[in-house]
Parts: C-alpha cells; structure tokens; sequence
C-alpha cells in the first residue's frame, strides 16, 4: 500500500495564524444564526417540559421506587434470595444439632466401653460372638433364597 501524499494541492492550508483567524471571524455570523435557529426550534419542547416539570419528576421517582422495590426483592442480595438462605441456615441447624446428639450417644458408647464391664461383655457377645465358659452361642441359618434357574423366573 501507498501512503504517499500525491497532491498536496488539495490540502488547504492558511499562509498564517492571521488568516485563520480571519476566516473564522467571516463565518461567525453564519454559526450564530444557525444556532439560533436551533435555539428556537427547542424552545417550545422546553416551554412543554417544563410545564410539565411536576410530573415528570413524580415519573421519575415512582420508575426510580419501582427499580429500588425490584431490586431489593429479587437483587443478587435480595428478599428471594435471603429466604432461600435462610431456610438452608434453617435445615443446616437441625441437621448440626441431630449430628451433635449422635456424636454424644456415640461418646456415651465409647465412655461405656472404656468403664463398664456389662457394656464390654454386651459388645463381645453381640459383635464377635463370644461365651462364656459352659455356654452355648446359638446362630440363627442364614435365610435361603431359591436362585432361579434361568431368566424368565424374574419376571
């Protein structure tokens, strides 16, 4: 690509600051007509607006409250939002404290098994199936399913 610049004729260029100055000072009497020519067509919009002043600002401020209700109830931090909080804050208590009362039912256990004597020889009966001397462990059969011999049994 060529960024030369061919034809520096077309660029036009004040001989001196004097001369800028004096262009602008010629066309100054066409910008202030053209601004007022603006001026006057906003000014009947302006007349209506502020007429109409006292509603617009009760608009205003009923949209701004409407926003504020908006967001104070369905907001990332809003009423929604802390209900639902609040309800899991709720479900996390109760399941802490459930937890709690079976870590103390557990710690009476292990207290139990460390001091007691009658809890120790529970635990040994029960779990492992000890006895005593001259006694007898009795052990209920495992309960015996039939095994279907093919598929169709199933159904």
């Amino acid at each position: 690509m060529d960024f030369r610049v061919k034809s520096i004729a077309r660029i036009r260029r004040f001989p001196s600051a004097q001369d800028g100055l004096r262009a602008m000072a010629q066309s100054a009497p066409q910008a202030e007509a053209m601004a007022a020519s603006w001026i006057e067509s906003a000014r009947p919009m302006a007349a209506q607006v502020y007429a109409l002043r006292r509603r617009i600002a009760t608009i205003t401020v009923a949209v701004l409250a409407g926003l504020l209700f908006l967001h104070v109830m369905f907001g990332a931090n809003g009423m929604v939002v802390y209900k639902q909080k609040r309800a899991e804050y709720e479900s996390l208590q109760k399941r802490i404290v459930q937890a709690q009362k079976e870590n103390d039912l557990y710690m009476q256990q292990i207290h139990g098994l460390k001091t007691e004597e009658k809890a120790i020889e529970k635990e040994a009966r029960e779990q492992l199936r000890y006895a005593r001397a001259g006694e007898y462990v009795y052990v209920p059969p495992a309960p015996v399913n039939p095994v279907p011999l093919n598929h169709s049994a199933k159904k």
